[in-house]
C-alpha cells in the first residue's frame, strides 16, 4: 500500500471565499475571513499531523451496514464536539443531525452495494461527523478522521448538511486517501477533486434513483444562500464554469477542456478550478453511455481509482489512459471504451 497522505479538503473553495472576503459588506466578508483563517490553520495542522493520522486506519471490523456517530460542536471549533446520535437511534430533533446520519449512509450504500467496499478504508472504519461546527462557519471538511460541517452564514451559504452530494464529496476524499492518494497539487489535486465530485455526484444519483439522462449533474445545490442571486450550485459538470456568475461570489471559473486549462499558484495550483476538465469527461461518458451512471461509468473510474496502478502524482492524461485500460479490462473492446476514448478527446485529453 502507499503511504497515506491526509490533506484537508473544504467543499467551498479559496477563490470564492477569497472574492467573499474582500466585499464591502461586512455580513459577507466576516464569515468569509472567519472561515478562511480557519481553515488555513486546519491546512497546517493537517500537514504536520499527517504522519500519525492513520496509525489505526485499518482497524475496524468490515461490515454490510455503516457505524455512524454525529457529534454537535455546538458553534464551537472544538472536535469532536458532544456525542448527540449513535448508529440505531430514533431520528433526532435537529433536522442537521438527521441529515448528517443520513448523508454518511447515502454514502457508505453507494459503495458497499455497488463497488463491495466496506467504509471509506475499505475495513470498516466507523463514519463520524461533527455539526454545528464554529460560528457563521461557512465550509464542510474531511480532516482526515471525520466529517465536519459549518452552519453557513444564512447569506451567501446555508446548513452544509442539506446538499448530499457534499457529504458524498468530502468523505470520496478518504477514499482517495486510502486508494491511489493523489497528491492535492496541480493535475493530480484536480484529479483529487474530481474524484470526489464524481462520487459525490453518483451518491447523490443513487440515493435518489435517477438515471444519467434525469441527473442534474450540479454540486452542492441548495447549498446557496438568499443573497446569491445568479447562481444554482458551487459546481457543474455538466457545463463547468457556469455554476454561479453572481456580483458576490464572481463567475464560476471552471473550464470544461484543456483549451481553457488555468495555469495558477493558488487553490494548490487551481484544484477547485481544473477538475472541472475530468468533471466534463465523466459527464460525457455517463451520459453517452445511458442508464445509471453508476453502473458503467462509475465502474471505471472506481476501477481506476482502486487498481494500484495509478501515481500519486498522476496527470489528466495518466488518469485518463488508465481509464481506458479499465475500460478495456471491465468491458472488453465494446461502447464503453469508444465512449471513454470519445469522452478524453472532446475535453482535448490525450488517451495514448
Amino acid at each position: 500500500m502507499k503511504s497515506e497522505k491526509t490533506v484537508f479538503c473544504t467543499i467551498v473553495p479559496p477563490h470564492v471565499l477569497d472574492r467573499l472576503s474582500q466585499a464591502e459588506d461586512p455580513r459577507l466578508y466576516e464569515p468569509a475571513r472567519r472561515t478562511l483563517e480557519h481553515d488555513g490553520v486546519l491546512r497546517t495542522r493537517r500537514r504536520v499531523t499527517a504522519a500519525r493520522a492513520f496509525a489505526d486506519s485499518s482497524a475496524g471490523t468490515p461490515s454490510d451496514t455503516p457505524q455512524r456517530t454525529i457529534y454537535d460542536a455546538g458553534h464551537r471549533e472544538t472536535l469532536p464536539g458532544k456525542k448527540v446520535h449513535a448508529e440505531g437511534d430514533a431520528p433526532a430533533k435537529d433536522a442537521t443531525v438527521n441529515r448528517a446520519h443520513a448523508g454518511l449512509g447515502a454514502t457508505f450504500d453507494l459503495f458497499f452495494k455497488v463497488y463491495g467496499r466496506h467504509s471509506i478504508d475499505d475495513c470498516g472504519l466507523p463514519l463520524d461527523a461533527t455539526v454545528h461546527y464554529g460560528e457563521g462557519y461557512c465550509n464542510a471538511f474531511w480532516d482526515g478522521e471525520r466529517m465536519v460541517f459549518g452552519d453557513g452564514d444564512n447569506d451567501t451559504f446555508v446548513d452544509f448538511t442539506v446538499a448530499v452530494d457534499v457529504i458524498g464529496h468530502e468523505l470520496t476524499h478518504g477514499v482517495v486517501q486510502h486508494t491511489a492518494n493523489l497528491e492535492y497539487y496541480g493535475q493530480s489535486g484536480a484529479l483529487n477533486e474530481s474524484c470526489a465530485d464524481v462520487f459525490g455526484s453518483l451518491i447523490k444519483q443513487y440515493a435518489l434513483g435517477q438515471s444519467a439522462d434525469q441527473a442534474d449533474w450540479l454540486i452542492g445545490q441548495g447549498l446557496l444562500g438568499p443573497g446569491v442571486d445568479e447562481g444554482t450550485a458551487l459546481r457543474s459538470m455538466k457545463a463547468p464554469g457556469t455554476a454561479y456568475d453572481d456580483d458576490v461570489l464572481g463567475k464560476d471559473p471552471q473550464p470544461a477542456t484543456m483549451a481553457d486549462y488555468v495555469r495558477t499558484n493558488r487553490d494548490n495550483g487551481g484544484v477547485h478550478i481544473n477538475s472541472g476538465i475530468p468533471n466534463h469527461a465523466f459527464y460525457l461518458l455517463a451520459t453517452d453511455l445511458g442508464g445509471n451512471a453508476w453502473e458503467r461509468a462509475g465502474k471505471i473510474w472506481y476501477a481506476t481509482l482502486t487498481g494500484g496502478e495509478l501515481s500519486s502524482d498522476a496527470d489528466f492524461a495518466e488518469f485518463a489512459r488508465l481509464t481506458v485500460a479499465s475500460a478495456r479490462s471491465l468491458f472488453g473492446e465494446g461502447d464503453e471504451l469508444q465512449a471513454v476514448l470519445k469522452a478524453w478527446s472532446q475535453v482535448g485529453v490525450p488517451t495514448a
